[in-house]
């Protein structure tokens, strides 16, 4: 990240070499900068190794090499190279390869993880300060007079310091700019225009912020910066999930280029690593409660956020914001309202709109409309509302249990690509939404007593993400209906579903089409289904919950002979499995065919005795094949009271996190030994205490490495 201090550490290390030489011949600094151009860093080099100008002038950059390598292969040397932002060949240069025979030393800046990578580098990421240390250094910019001047002045200065996040140059930036400032009154109200206009604020729009968009303007293209800027509309400190990041970026249309949903993704997830390896997105985990499991997030620093909406209003008119955020938790005015009009993108955070609902004004450009945390959002809007918006791509109302009504002229949104009604309490979908013939993604999820009417779904020809998960009765018309019409849509690529039926369970089976476009399967309720057969190869996320009667969950073997799949790749894209209360299912040994299985779930299963059933055949030819659970982070186990194994032998897990387990009385081994050793990942075992007490070990050794993970419950 820019303004994190490289350079400032990078030349404190100059300045000490300079002063001892410690057994150094020659101490050299180069800027770099871009382009990372092999003729200027010779001539640096030139400059402060004195070579003769007769072995210099009118050379080639190949004879150059060589007379610099000449003088440096002698010598024992620290070159400092400061700002690199593409791999640059030293050997090119003419230095020579760092190694234990010269004692040389090569230390260079980069803003870019790849160029570590690249020039076979070791990296060392320079992160923002600490609180202590952060403050400490506001403090020394701003003044001890100023900060004393008053009583109330310390604590206002603890929230200016707060709104740079730790980033050095931010603090020095803000820190000179507060200094002087010697009333109360004056700090409340620069940290106000801090807050709220940053851009206006002394020094960010002329010095902080034109070095942090060095980064930007570095990007590949303008597919990534489109990508990059659309994740200030989020909130500060928020962690962004990257599924439903990359679904928003799809549905805009940022990933056009590619042939299908599932490259798009992919091509999602790449933009996302250039992004980190950037510094300008940095890569979280945040605990998913459903999957029990940790979820991909990208987080924006504070200060690159307010960048990146400067740099959106700058990409259009300056005087109409191409990207509004709202984050103010207090009544938005009509007046505010007013100067949105020009707006491309509006997202409301934890803000009262009542004036927008009531009376909007035309929004001519508005593309994207993102409403997140807000519990004033109206049990329906008024009639017209959507008429405001004729050039709407995106419309995302998820999680507001407020909302249980669509207004009918919402089908005139012909230009929509991406609608979420995930997390409302809406009951259906109006038969207007057949007119979306652009809509690309629709995401339903999370919905009670939700029924969509037949025909809607067939014609939305243009459909190619359709979720509706995590809801009891989230389909309760006609499962099969839906999935016949999800069958018919040629373009459809990725489906999440909830099922409730034998039947429809059976309509999915049957369809080779929807097979493969299978993401997320959340069967429950099926009192009458003793044996789920699978063959999905996409699939990713697995529930089964309330089936009492269900015994095995195995493949359809007729689907397997005509499969081109590998048979140990049956379910190689599966993640996540979350079964509860099955009562009488016996086994899971069709997860020795997921081999990038990373959660696994099990509650309430009276009769399951054994996760892996070892008798079954051809499970040691897959366990040796691709390592049982070798991917697994998170092992949840509760409420089993006959299980008494895992898996019959010792297993590495060597990505394994997490076990916790309650209520398993018979469980008294663990699949580890000595000889295979303990995932170095491991980070903690929940039980009983009285369950770790019983606990058999097959040696010593294993129970006194596992100790120190264990935490009763």
């Amino acid at each position: 990240m820019g303004g994190v201090g490289k350079t400032t550490l990078l030349n404190r290390i100059n300045n000490e070499f300079l002063k001892s030489r410690v057994g150094f011949d020659a101490v050299i600094w180069v800027t770099v900068s871009r382009p990372a151009n092999v003729e200027k860093v010779q001539q640096v080099l030139f400059n402060k190794l004195e070579i003769p100008s007769n072995n210099w002038e009118g050379r080639s950059e190949d004879e150059r090499k060589e007379a610099i390598f000449n003088v440096l292969k002698m010598k024992k040397i620290v070159a400092l190279l400061d700002d690199i932002w593409e791999p640059l060949d030293l050997f090119a240069v003419g230095i020579p390869p760092v190694n234990d025979g010269n004692k040389s030393k090569v230390v260079f800046t980069t803003r870019f993880s790849t160029v570590c990578r690249d020039m076979g580098a070791k990296g060392i990421e320079v992160k923002c300060l600490a609180w202590e240390e952060a403050f400490a250094l506001f403090q020394a910019y701003v003044g001890e007079d100023t900060i004393y001047s008053h009583p109330h002045i310390p604590k206002l200065a603890e929230t200016a310091a707060k709104e740079c996040d730790g980033l050095p140059l931010a603090l020095i930036t803000i820190g000179r700019a507060m200094a002087g400032t010697k009333t109360p009154e004056e700090w409340e109200k620069k940290i106000q225009m801090l807050k709220n206009y940053p851009a206006k604020f002394p020094g960010m729009e002329n010095h902080l912020f034109p070095r942090l968009a060095f980064s930007y303007d570095s990007l590949q293209d303008e597919t990534i910066k489109s990508c990059f800027l659309y994740c200030s509309l989020f909130l500060e400190d928020y962690n962004i999930n990257c599924d439903e990041l990359i679904q928003l970026w799809i549905g805009e249309g940022f990933l056009d280029e590619y042939g299908d949903i599932k490259e798009a993704r992919n091509g999602g997830e790449d933009i996302i690593a250039s992004l980190n390896h950037a510094c300008l997105l940095e890569i979280t985990v945040t605990d998913n409660i459903w999957t029990q499991a940790r979820c991909r997030c990208v987080k924006m620093h504070d200060v690159i956020r307010d960048m990146a909406l400067l740099l959106a209003c700058q990409n259009g008119n300056k005087k109409q914001n191409k990207f509004v955020v709202v984050d103010k938790g207090e009544l938005v005015n009509a007046q505010e309202v007013e100067k949105w009009k020009g707006t491309q993108r509006l997202s409301l955070v934890s803000a009262s709109f009542e004036e927008l609902i009531m009376e909007p004004p035309s929004f001519s450009n508005l593309q994207t409309l993102l409403v997140f945390v807000n519990w004033t959002l109206p049990l329906s809007f008024p009639s017209g509302f959507f008429s405001y918006m004729p050039i709407i791509t995106v419309l995302d109302f998820s999680d507001h249990d407020n909302l249980i009504d669509l207004p009918i002229e919402i089908g005139k949104l012909f230009t929509l690509q991406y609608l979420n009604l995930s997390g409302t309490r809406i009951r259906t979908l109006p038969m207007e939404l057949r007119n979306f013939k652009k809509l690309r993604c629709l995401l339903l999820d999370d919905l009670f007593e939700f029924e969509i009417p037949s025909q809607i779904i067939s014609g939305l020809s243009s459909l190619q993400l359709f979720s509706v998960m995590d809801s009891d009765e989230a389909t309760r018309g006609d499962c099969r209906a839906i999935l016949d019409e999800l069958e018919g849509l040629k373009c459809m690529g990725e489906v999440s579903i909830s099922l409730d039926s034998v039947l429809a369970i059976q309509t999915l089976l049957n369809s080779h089409k929807l097979q493969r476009c299978l993401k997320r399967l959340d069967v429950h309720n099926c009192w009458d289904m003793d044996l789920l057969q699978l063959f999905f190869p996409y699939l990713e996320v697995f529930e089964v919950r309330n089936c009492s009667n269900l015994e095995d969950v195995t493949f359809n073997l007729e689907k397997e002979v005509h499969s081109t799949f590998p048979r140990h790749q049956y379910l190689y894209h599966l993640a996540h499995v979350r079964i509860v209360s099955c009562e009488n299912l016996m086994k899971l040994t069709c997860l020795i065919y997921a081999p990038n299985l990373k959660s696994l779930f099990i509650e309430n299963c009276d009769s399951l005795e054994e996760v892996i059933e070892v008798d079954e055949s051809g499970v040691s030819e897959i366990e040796s094949d691709l390592g049982l659970f070798s991917r697994l982070t998170h092992l949840h186990l509760r409420i089993l009271q006959k299980l008494r194994s895992i898996c019959g032998w010792s297993l590495l897990f060597p990505s394994l996190k997490v076990i916790h387990v309650v209520r398993c009385p018979n469980l008294r081994k663990l699949p580890f030994d000595s000889n295979i050793g303990i995932s170095k990942n491991l980070e903690e075992i929940e039980g009983e205490g009285e369950w770790w007490d019983e606990l058999e070990w097959e040696d010593q050794t294993i129970m006194h490495n596992l100790g120190p993970y264990f935490k009763p419950l």
